[in-house]
């Protein structure tokens, strides 16, 4: 039944083929986005340049080397590189330096060095005179290999000089007496007040309506919040390269084929022969292998490793019977039952109790103590087998399997280690035994025996066939030259069949649209500086053809309208509909208030800055620190507060009692501060420094 199984495994090779075409396109992109050249510098911080021959160097290493994409690479350099900047002139106007011993003791906390047995000690701690002998090697290697360790060298300084300019940083961070007993008031200082409110809510949204020229106002007013890299926004329709129902039943006629015999011409003899069906062939290996896009595979198959949808049937199955057609992914497909046994898969348990020279993860005891350790346990879960899988949580030195027991279920012949395999098959469910293979010595506990199943299946992938490939290839086409002069791009589309997304906002160096998945080419083009607004392209590939429309493009350096709107609009809605409720609430006292707006009047009680919060209503810390800062039975002016306005009457201020010392809210505020020293630092420097970004174009 691996025929079913290997069925994903081609979906992934064809996805892998898609993938290598994509990249093949987005090179030729880059390639005529560009011009044919690169630009010598693809950014500076501060006059200082980045060279882009290097940049991308670096960029494919961190490619091969991390596992992600060219995009992901390539932010993840930039970010890099704009700190490295940062952070060496800061380093430069200190005075920084890093000195050999400081160095070394870099190397002693880098995990690289410091958890590796080669450069530790006998007790596991780490020996520089075994690190001084790499080194010596390194250097004796050839010119080549001491020049890679020098460049390594220097990111370990580098990563010394950034540890020692955070630390000193943090070092200087000071938390006062004052600031200390500040925080203790917040926390502990009370106040109850009497309070009249009109909320936000009661003024229709119409009444203080929000344009978009004024949401544009006020991020300009807040820019370092609003900052944004350049913007577009898409309409886009995608038609899927799927099957037609024809197609499908093209197959299925094909499969069914299969099941009954055929005629042949055999040129040899110069005869017709008859070809047996599925039903009744005897060479079945043969019969799949010539006619079915999976090969045949022999393995007997626990019922629950059989398609959920089609278990019962399958399972179930006598000797010689078929079932189908059925529909297994992409796959039209037939099965026949060969065989059924008892006992070819089986739920066992192990702990695992390795020695110096096996292949257990860092295993140092010797063969001699390891076999004294395992005879004892095996002694112990043999005298109460209950306590098997507690044993195996507390001793196994198999971390896939430890916490769970030792478990390992459904294992089919041939997957474990000859010796394992010869035990858990050949003895009874129950059995406990030692046994020692390349990784140790196993305690083994066999736990369960199933029936399996052997299916012979023929599968024929369901594709797209020429027809229905130039029936899409058409639509697509019909759409593109329509989209041009449709009054609604999106309505078009969908009257065409396609899926769409509209009002999509994407950035220079992303990869995934909402609906398609990674679509970088289209981002790239997006960017390109030859597309212009409202531009429309087409973009075929196995899996369809998308249509794209840019509807906007932003280059302000702030958010788009669209994506902040939902920030802003209630704050300027908020100011508007304040004006409006301030005229209601006419009067100078809260009483007055109250019967001008016909509100009541409300009471809190022990309400601190710390957690500013008013029943039924939610955070107010205006209106929390307004009552603080008013007399005790005096009424403040109007606030405007978070969910409305307010007027309030300070009933008691109850102050926390002094502390002899404030120790605990100094080292509280001082750590709180520290932890976030380095975010900040790097923040506020790239907020003051001159970044010039010409990665649009090459990074593609």
């Amino acid at each position: 039944m691996a025929v079913l199984s290997k069925i994903r495994q081609k979906s992934a090779l064809l996805i892998a083929v898609i993938g290598i075409a994509l990249l093949a396109f987005v090179i030729g992109d880059v390639v005529r986005s560009t011009g044919g050249g690169l630009s010598r510098n693809i950014g500076s911080v501060d006059g200082e340049e980045i060279n882009t021959q290097e940049f991308l160097h670096k960029v494919a290493q961190a490619e091969k080397q991390g596992q992600m994409s060219n995009t992901q690479a390539g932010v993840t350099v930039w970010n890099s590189e704009v700190n490295s900047i940062l952070l060496t002139n800061e380093f430069a106007k200190l005075g920084l330096r890093i000195g050999k011993d400081q160095l070394v003791n870099v190397v002693r906390n880098n995990p690289t060095f410091a958890n590796n047995p080669e450069f530790q000690n006998a007790v596991g701690q780490f020996d520089i005179n075994k690190f001084n002998q790499f080194v010596a090697m390194m250097k004796s290697a050839g010119q080549e290999q001491w020049n890679q360790w020098l460049a390594y060298e220097k990111e370990l300084e580098k990563a010394g000089l950034e540890q020692m300019y955070f630390s000193l940083v943090q070092g200087g961070i000071y938390t006062t007496a004052i600031e200390a007993k500040a925080a203790y008031a917040n926390e502990n200082n009370k106040v109850s007040f009497d309070f009249v409110t009109v909320p936000y809510s009661t003024v229709n949204n119409t009444e203080a309506a929000v344009s978009n020229d004024e949401i544009v106002d006020f991020m300009k007013k807040h820019a370092n919040r609003f900052k944004s890299e350049p913007t577009r926004e898409l309409q886009y329709a995608f038609l899927p390269s799927q099957p037609s129902a024809s197609d499908k039943e093209t197959v299925k006629e094909t499969i069914e084929g299969y099941l009954k015999p055929s005629v042949q011409y055999n040129a040899s003899t110069k005869k017709n022969d008859t070809i047996p069906g599925f039903k009744t062939v005897k060479d079945i290996e043969t019969f799949v292998n010539t006619n079915s896009d999976i090969k045949f595979d022999s393995l007997y198959y626990a019922k629950k490793d059989l398609p959920l949808e089609y278990q019962e049937e399958l399972f179930n199955l006598q000797p010689g019977q078929t079932f189908g057609p059925y529909i297994m992914g992409d796959y039209y497909c037939i099965s026949r039952m060969l065989d059924k046994k008892a006992g070819q898969r089986v739920d066992a348990s192990h702990i695992l109790i390795g020695f110096a020279g096996s292949q257990a993860p860092g295993a140092t005891r010797t063969k001699e103590e390891a076999k004294v350790v395992a005879e004892e346990i095996l002694a112990k879960v043999k005298a109460n087998p209950s306590s098997f899988a507690a044993e195996a949580m507390m001793t196994s030195e198999d971390p896939g399997s430890k916490n769970n027991g030792g478990k390992y279920e459904d294992i089919p012949r041939g997957q474990m280690v000859p010796s394992f395999d010869k035990f858990i098959f050949n003895n009874a469910v129950g059995t406990i035994g030692l046994v020692e293979t390349d990784f140790g010595y196993h305690i083994i506990q066999v736990n369960d025996k199933k029936e399996g199943a052997k299916l012979a299946t023929v599968a024929r992938k369901i594709e797209v066939s020429d027809v229905t490939a130039d029936e899409l290839f058409t639509k697509a086409g019909q759409l593109e030259q329509n989209a041009a002069t449709a009054k609604d791009f999106v309505a078009t589309a969908e009257g065409l069949g396609f899926t769409t997304q509209k009002d999509v906002t994407i950035r220079p160096f992303e990869e995934f649209l909402p609906g398609i998945g990674n679509q970088r080419s289209i981002i790239s083009w997006a960017f390109n500086k030859e597309t212009k607004d409202s531009a429309i392209k087409r973009f075929d590939s196995a899996d369809g053809h998308i249509i794209v429309k840019v509807t906007s493009k932003n280059d302000s350096g702030l958010a788009p309208v669209a994506e902040v709107k939902s920030i802003i609009e209630p704050i300027l809605m908020n100011e508007k509909k304040a004006v409006i409720i301030r005229k209601k609430m006419a009067g100078a006292t809260i009483q007055e208030v109250s019967n001008s707006s016909k509100a009541s009047i409300s009471t809190m009680s022990d309400v601190t800055t710390a957690a500013p919060l008013i029943t039924n209503i939610g955070n107010e810390p205006l209106v929390v620190g307004t009552a603080f800062a008013t007399a005790v039975n005096k009424d403040s002016k109007l606030i405007d507060g978070l969910q409305g306005v307010y007027m309030v009457q300070t009933k008691n201020v109850a102050k926390a009692p002094e502390l002899p010392n404030y120790n605990s809210y100094k080292s509280k505020v001082e750590n709180t501060v520290r932890g976030m020293a380095q975010m900040q630092i790097l923040k506020v420097l790239k907020d003051n420094a001159k970044i010039k970004d010409n990665r649009i174009g090459v990074l593609q």
